[in-house]
């Protein structure tokens, strides 16, 4: 059985918290996302996040920024561990397969992330550097325009998943490699 958390002495709050945004914004979207929503969620007193967060734009910037970079870590992971241009593919592959086409929360989390981008600098910065180290990773086994191509198709492929009425089919996305990726 675990101990229960000094209320006064909780190093782990402020992570809840971010993570606990992350899932308010799945479920009611950035415009339905307040503070005492996420105090609620993470199940700590609605002061807690005044104390750890200058105010709700800082707290989804620092969710929206953790969910980003647990993508690209991902990403970047599967790319490292190929060592042949096929596991290269297959690297991407599994990325479309896993990741976007059946991580519904990713879907979520991606496209209201874009949409913060879209108009707030801020927040492009955060997908600028998502895409940045994206195309950073299959640079390791792509020239820089075939990266590019790749990353854009991975980037539409979510939107697509994200937007369509109808199930992502996956020999889309592998016909889609195999033509920017033969062999």
């Amino acid at each position: 059985m675990t101990a229960p958390v000094n209320p006064r002495h909780d190093p782990a709050r402020r992570d809840r918290i971010i993570d606990a945004c992350l899932d308010v914004i799945v479920a009611h979207g950035v415009a339905g996302t307040s503070a005492r929503r996420v105090a609620t969620e993470a199940g700590v007193p609605l002061g807690s996040v005044s104390y750890h967060f200058e105010g709700m734009d800082d707290l989804l910037h620092e969710a929206l920024r953790r969910f980003a970079d647990s993508v690209a870590d991902r990403f970047t992971a599967r790319l490292t561990a190929a060592t042949t241009p096929a596991e290269a593919r297959a690297a991407v592959a599994e990325t479309i397969g896993a990741d976007v086409f059946v991580a519904h929360r990713d879907l979520v989390l991606t496209t209201e992330l874009y949409a913060l981008a879209a108009r707030e600098p801020r927040y492009r910065a955060l997908t600028n550097g998502w895409m940045t180290r994206s195309r950073a990773a299959l640079e390791r086994h792509f020239d820089p325009v075939t990266a590019r191509l790749l990353d854009a198709m991975v980037e539409g492929l979510t939107l697509h998943a994200a937007l369509d009425v109808e199930p992502a089919d996956p020999a889309v996305a592998r016909a889609a490699l195999e033509r920017l990726i033969p062999g």
